[in-house]
C-alpha cells in the first residue's frame, strides 16, 4: 500500500512539473514573439512642423522609443508650411500640420497621404490686464483689431491702452485657420509683431501689457497673465467661449483638424508612430487636444460643416 502511494506521488510530481515546463515554454515564447514584434521596427524618423501639435506628437514619441529602442524620433518645430514642403519634398517622414496640404501654395496634394490624428481649437488671447475689462469680443470687433482699424481697447470697452498685434509668421497653420474662420479670411493685417512658435506668441502676450495674439488650445497650457477671448461669431446671438466642448459641435468655429502627412507609402516604423499618436488618448486630451471621434461633424477643406 505505501508503494503503491510512493508511486502516486512521483508521478504527480512528474506530471506538475511538465505543466510547469509547458507553461514557463508558452510565456517564453509570448514574451519573445513582443519582443521580436518590437524590435522589429527600426529606422530614423523625422517628423517636422506645425508647433500647436509638437508637444503631443514629443511626448508620445518619448514613449514609442522607450517601447522600440531601434527607431529615433526626431520631432522637430517650423510650422505647418515647412511640415508640408518637408515630407513633400523627402526631407521629412512626417509633416505636421494643422491645415490641409491644398492650403498650402506649391504642394501636390495628390502625392502625399493624410493622416488626421485629432482637432485643435484656436482661440484669440489678450493680456491680462485688457481681459480685466473686455469680457468677449464680437467677431467685427476681432477683425477691426487684426486689420488696424480699431487700435486702443478703449474703443470695446477697455482700457485707454494701445493694441499691440502680435502675429504668426506666414508658414503657421495656426494663422491660417484664425484668418479663415476668425477673421474670414482675405482680411487685411495691419502691420504686427510675429512670433513663430505658439509658445512664443503665448510668452509675448504674456509679458506685453494691452497685447493679442491667437494660439492653439494646447498652447493655453501653463501659461499665466493671459485670457482666451470669448467671441460672439457673425450671425450669433451671444458670445462662446473657446472650450473642447464648443469645438466639438462647432460652436467655436476657429479649429482644425492635426495632420501627420507621410509618402504615400510610408514605413512600418512611420505608420506604428502616426497610430500611436492617434490612439494615445489620456495624452491627447492632457494637452488640450480633441479626439476626432469625439466631434460631432467634419469639416471639408473649403470650410463646410457637416454634422453627424
Amino acid at each position: 500500500m505505501k508503494k503503491k502511494l510512493v508511486l502516486s506521488m512521483v508521478a504527480g510530481a512528474a506530471l506538475l512539473t511538465l505543466a510547469a515546463c509547458s507553461s514557463n515554454n508558452a510565456t517564453s515564447s509570448s514574451s519573445s514573439t513582443k519582443a521580436s514584434s518590437s524590435a522589429s521596427l527600426s529606422g530614423k524618423i523625422v517628423a517636422g512642423g506645425s508647433t500647436a501639435l509638437q508637444p503631443l506628437v514629443t511626448t508620445v514619441s518619448q514613449e514609442f522609443m522607450t517601447k522600440n529602442p531601434n527607431v529615433s524620433i526626431d520631432v522637430q518645430p517650423g510650422g505647418s508650411g515647412a511640415g508640408l514642403t518637408g515630407v513633400a519634398n523627402g526631407t521629412f517622414q512626417i509633416g505636421n500640420s494643422d491645415i490641409f496640404a491644398e492650403e498650402k501654395t506649391g504642394i501636390d496634394a495628390s502625392k502625399i497621404k493624410d493622416n488626421q490624428v485629432a482637432t485643435v481649437g484656436v482661440a484669440p488671447i489678450v493680456n491680462q490686464d485688457v481681459a480685466d475689462k473686455v469680457k468677449s469680443l464680437t467677431q467685427q470687433q476681432l477683425i477691426d483689431i487684426f486689420s488696424g482699424k480699431t487700435t486702443n481697447w478703449s474703443a470695446v470697452g477697455g482700457p485707454s491702452e494701445a493694441i499691440t498685434l502680435i502675429g504668426r509668421t506666414t508658414g503657421s497653420g495656426t494663422r491660417v485657420l484664425f484668418d479663415n474662420f476668425g477673421l474670414n479670411k482675405g482680411t487685411e493685417l495691419a502691420s504686427e509683431v510675429t512670433q513663430d512658435a505658439t509658445g512664443a506668441a503665448a510668452k509675448a502676450v504674456s509679458t506685453t501689457p494691452g497685447a493679442i495674439s491667437y494660439i492653439a488650445f494646447s498652447g493655453l497650457e501653463g501659461v499665466t497673465n493671459i485670457k482666451a477671448m470669448p467671441i460672439t461669431f457673425e450671425g450669433g446671438s451671444k458670445a462662446v467661449d473657446p472650450t473642447n466642448d464648443n469645438v466639438i459641435d462647432n460652436s467655436w468655429k476657429i479649429w482644425g483638424y492635426e495632420h501627420m502627412y507621410t509618402s504615400t507609402t510610408p514605413d512600418e516604423a512611420t505608420t506604428a508612430l502616426i497610430k500611436a499618436v492617434k490612439n494615445d488618448t489620456k495624452d491627447l486630451k492632457a494637452q488640450g487636444y480633441i479626439e476626432i471621434a469625439a466631434m460631432k461633424g467634419s469639416r471639408t477643406v473649403d470650410g463646410t460643416w457637416t454634422a453627424k
